[in-house]
């Protein structure tokens, strides 16, 4: 379905502004990214030009002892981060203290740690178990605590989209302190990735992302905050455990007992025990974290892309000119991540967030509850599910791929004129969960129109089309809420392994009118974006290492510290994990060495079957490859090389030298420059510098023109989807209010 070329040739676009010169990476300057997921950890490593050179993943472990009681535990999780983090230097061959900056992404759990000798805290349903002391996001224990703080109607609730979602943070706190033994009186509380930054640095600092998203902060100067934390909100929830001594076991007040931060500002640097558990130096430097989605923002929304309304655009180089471009971090579920720079009130959005991204600039989050898990649900309980896993075994492509194969060829069988008419009269809506965004209505529930005896593949194929469309339509309404309430939204930036799914790109294309940016790194986007964060933090000593080499404040510091170069380090093992790496061998070859002239086609990465070739391809013209390859995008997964070495590789071609004499041959004016700017103490001019320089090109799937046949077919079925979405919740109403008089007519007739 998505168009196998370019508007443009390969050869064109290297000539065009849309592919630039990458210039040498510095040979001693990297970053680390650290992203935890409900499902495991991973870490990458990048090097200045944003060039993915190590990337690994270890699964993590969850209890659900009673249904809808979900924990995880926090040291587990510091041990996978620690391994991922040395097999990322083990195998690129970086030197640990070549790091200068490390950034952690999690998702939105709370951490409950003791306050007296700063261990775990069991949050049960067994409380005997301290080990488990995180109650996961989708944990759902606490629906009468966030029934009763969506009660009290304060004014904070209209910074979460109207009301708390169980998912957040606070309901989970009270159901603690009511059901744990003891209650909270020993605790205090984090966000996952504000506990790993404490685990890391050792500070109480917090992130605004982690607060003001999920917990209920509200900033300073915002709607009449002065504390950030709410006294008389708290006090309505029979919360005062959380108000004692100004809010400590919160994280405190501002400026007072208590300091946060937006994306990527110095939290500090490691512990010399943090750091010997990682495998780096005491002098890499920690940037203020964010929630998961939200490094998926980071890691995506700067990438370069030929779409007219961003290249029409007048830019003023600040992060204000990341409004517009909506994230839409794919995964189990979805997430849409906007920014503005004025508060939009979307009802049913979360936010708007005020400072979590950068200082003065506002965030919403919309999201679907289900859209891989619904693709694979879907496939799941269909009769032909076995068949289908055959048959793409035996294709050996992936039962996605199949699938698009099949519709394309009942087109031809059945004289259809497209795929999207070949299933016109199936009407599907899929929220088998819940509805997160934009009506949210937990009681949502999904139906089937069109349904027949059928039970083939090709009904399956039918049925999974019918799925990939009622995600592209959803993501179309929660658009459309936004953009009437304020948004402008000109394209939407794809993460995630949905991107290689070339039917949903394009119907998400075609429902929503908007371009799809693919991202250069299509399942890494959310840990590189985390990555990004180290950069941004570690810039100051970046460029003070640039201009002074060896006379650095850092290296100073090291040599006094007697915490001396150590080469790579051992790669750790693990029997049962199979590190996921990125082809990091092809990366360092076609960024570095195979161009003299640095230009980089980010589309002609290749994947491990290609590995065996690349030899041969650079002995060849460009012209000559460009049928073959000019469609491919980076990726990783397990059955990709990796790379070991890469240091000694970068010595073999002269790129290990002193960054200080080359800098200062070249006269360094340009670094005195980012010194005053980085003065300026403007992190979110940082942030999207650092955004822009490392993020590299996606690729964009155009919208078709609003008179093509399936756009004016997709429209109509649009509005049936709303009758859908809409109708289902008027039949509940009037099944309920009958039901209601049932009830009360056969009360009064036991009376």
């Amino acid at each position: 379905m998505v168009q196998s070329k370019s508007n443009t040739s390969l050869a064109n676009r290297r000539q065009s502004s849309f592919f630039y010169n990458l210039p040498q990476a510095d040979p001693d300057v990297y970053y680390v990214g650290v992203d935890v997921g409900t499902g495991s950890a991973r870490a990458c490593l990048i090097d200045t030009n944003g060039i993915i050179l190590g990337l690994a993943e270890k699964p993590i472990s969850r209890q659900e002892l009673k249904p809808n009681y979900i924990t995880q535990n926090s040291t587990e999780i510091w041990n996978a981060i620690c391994y991922c983090v040395k097999r990322c230097l083990g195998e690129s061959g970086v030197d640990p203290h070549h790091v200068f900056g490390i950034g952690f992404d999690a998702t939105c759990s709370l951490v409950a740690v003791s306050e007296s000798n700063d261990t775990p805290e069991s949050v049960g349903p067994n409380f005997d178990d301290n080990e488990e002391n995180i109650i996961l996001w989708m944990d759902h224990r606490a629906e009468d605590e966030t029934n009763a703080i969506n009660a009290t109607g304060d004014k904070c609730l209209k910074y979460v989209g109207g009301q708390m979602s169980i998912e957040m943070e606070l309901p989970k706190m009270k159901w603690l302190k009511h059901h744990k033994p003891g209650g909270i009186n020993d605790c205090k509380f984090y966000d996952l990735a504000d506990y790993l930054v404490h685990k890391a640095t050792g500070t109480e600092t917090r992130s605004f992302c982690s607060v003001v998203c999920k917990q209920g902060f509200v900033p300073i100067g915002v709607d009449g905050s002065e504390t950030g934390w709410s006294k008389d909100f708290l006090l309505s929830v029979d919360m005062p455990e959380l108000i004692e001594d100004n809010f400590r076991r919160l994280g405190g007040i501002p400026g007072v007992n208590g300091k946060y931060l937006t994306a990527g500002n110095i939290v500090g640097k490691l512990t010399n025990e943090s750091a010997a558990e990682l495998g780096l130096c005491s002098e890499c430097i920690v940037g203020s974290p964010v929630i998961d989605a939200y490094a998926g923002w980071v890691g995506t929304v700067a990438a370069k892309a030929e779409v007219p309304a961003l290249l029409e655009e007048k830019y003023d180089g600040t992060i204000g000119d990341a409004c517009g471009r909506l994230a839409a971090v794919a995964g189990t579920s979805t997430c849409h991540i906007a920014m503005t720079k004025e508060p939009c009130f979307v009802k049913g959005v979360w936010g708007p967030y005020k400072d979590v991204m950068a200082e003065g600039y506002w965030l919403a989050e919309g999201g679907q509850s289900i859209t891989g898990q619904l693709l694979a649900h879907v496939l799941s309980v269909h009769p032909a599910n076995q068949e289908l896993l055959k048959a793409a075994e035996q294709s050996n492509i992936s039962k996605f791929d199949y699938l698009n194969s099949l519709l394309e060829r009942m087109v031809k069988t059945r004289g259809e004129r497209s795929v999207v008419a070949l299933a016109k009269h199936i009407f599907f809506y899929g929220d088998f969960h819940g509805n997160r965004s934009p009506i949210a209505d937990p009681r949502m529930r999904a139906s089937l129109i069109g349904q027949s005896l059928d039970n083939s593949v090709e009904d399956l194929a039918l049925n999974y089309f019918g799925a990939c469309e009622f995600i592209a339509q959803q993501t179309r309404q929660i658009v459309q809420h936004m953009e009437e309430a304020g948004h402008d939204i000109k394209c939407i930036f794809m993460s995630g392994g949905q991107c290689r799914n070339g039917l949903l790109m394009r119907l998400l294309a075609d429902c929503t009118g908007l371009p799809i940016v693919i991202p250069r790194y299509i399942d890494a986007a959310v840990v590189f974006g985390s990555a990004l964060l180290g950069a941004v933090a570690a810039e100051e000593a970046v460029l003070d290492h640039r201009c002074n080499g060896p006379h650095s404040k850092r290296a100073k510091l090291l040599a006094e510290k007697g915490d001396t170069q150590q080469g790579p380090i051992e790669v750790p093992e693990s029997p049962f994990t199979a590190p996921s790496a990125t082809s990091t061998s092809n990366i360092a070859a076609l960024a570095y060495t195979h161009s003299s002239s640095n230009n980089v086609d980010y589309f002609n990465q290749p994947t491990q079957q290609q590995q065996s070739q690349q030899q041969q391809h650079h002995r060849h013209k460009a012209d000559d490859q460009e049928d073959s390859d000019d469609e491919n995008t980076l990726s990783f997964g397990s059955k990709q090389e990796t790379q070991k070495g890469i240091s000694q590789k970068l010595a073999s071609l002269g790129l290990n030298k002193p960054l200080s004499s080359s800098k200062k041959e070249e006269g360094g004016k340009g670094d005195d420059v980012d010194c005053a700017a980085l003065a300026s103490n403007d992190a979110g001019a940082l942030l999207w510098k650092i955004m822009k320089k490392m993020t590299g090109p996606g690729r964009v799937i155009q919208p078709r023109a609003d008179d093509n046949p399936d756009r004016k077919l997709l429209n109509v079925k649009y509005k049936i989807f709303l009758e859908q979405c809409y109708g289902q919740r008027k039949f509940r109403d009037d099944v309920d209010a009958i039901e209601k008089e049932n009830l009360k007519s056969v009360e009064q007739g036991a009376k």
